[in-house]
């Protein structure tokens, strides 16, 4: 069986992003470097775990 996290993300806008994923270090990164523009946190990082 898998183990999932459910997240929260405060971007630096003030504004708030919430996730589920199986690695939370990989995920995290992938926020924080902007791996991917249609995400909503693309435009607002930095990003910090709440």
């Amino acid at each position: 069986m898998k183990t999932y996290f459910v997240y929260i993300l405060k971007c630096s806008d003030n504004s708030f992003y919430t996730g589920i994923t199986n690695s939370m270090e990989r995920r995290l990164h992938e926020h924080q470097v902007g791996k991917d523009i249609e995400v909503y946190t693309y435009t607002r990082r930095p990003v910090t775990l709440v």
